[in-house]
């Protein structure tokens, strides 16, 4: 007899009678539902999955990004180097003409040289660095320093009254500040 095939014979009695049942034992056992428990596992394990991948993906982005921006501050300044690149030259030749002996004349260098330092104020400028203008304005403390502070008939004490090396700001920062020369107030002053 195949296991398919089967029956048990279960005798149930109650008050009074005798009732014989054959139960069929043959069939396919249902296939069990699963339970709470391994439905759980299972969404767990597909939020590791999920996170796993998650973090993959984070760390490949760290890494790209990391690349770029050793990238982009490793060539920062090409831009800017390109600019000027052209006065580089002009300084150049006009150093091999005076080593040649081509330039004799004073006036011509002094031209050549003027014209280079436009050209290269010019290419600042551009780029955002502005001259901090101090002279003959009460001391900024945040854009200048003091180098000396001399009495100076005629004008109010704490001006700036020379510009021993001028100071420039770089878009809103200041990049460098002026070194100046301020007058202080007359020692003699009579009431």
């Amino acid at each position: 007899m195949k296991d398919k095939d089967k029956k048990i014979k279960i005798d149930v009695k109650t008050p009074g009678e005798k009732k014989e049942t054959v139960a069929d034992i043959s069939a396919e056992p249902e296939e069990s539902v699963p339970s709470e428990a391994e439905n759980l596992k299972k969404q767990v394990e597909e939020y590791r999955d999920s996170m796993l991948r998650k973090a993959a993906e984070f760390e490949n982005y760290k890494r790209r990004t990391e690349i770029e921006f050793a990238k982009y501050f490793k060539y920062a300044s090409e831009k800017i180097i390109r600019e000027l690149l052209p006065v580089f030259d002009d300084m150049r030749r006009a150093i091999e003409s005076i080593e040649k002996g081509e330039t004799n004349d004073f006036e011509t260098l002094k031209k050549g040289i003027v014209s280079v330092n436009d050209k290269f104020s010019k290419i600042l400028k551009k780029e955002g660095l502005k001259e901090i203008e101090c002279l003959n304005k009460e001391f900024n403390v945040d854009t200048c320093d003091a180098l000396l502070q001399v009495p100076k008939d005629g004008v109010k004490g704490n001006t700036v009254i020379e510009v021993v090396e001028k100071g420039y700001f770089f878009k809103d920062k200041v990049l460098r500040h002026a070194k100046v020369i301020v007058s202080s107030e007359p020692e003699n002053k009579q009431e």
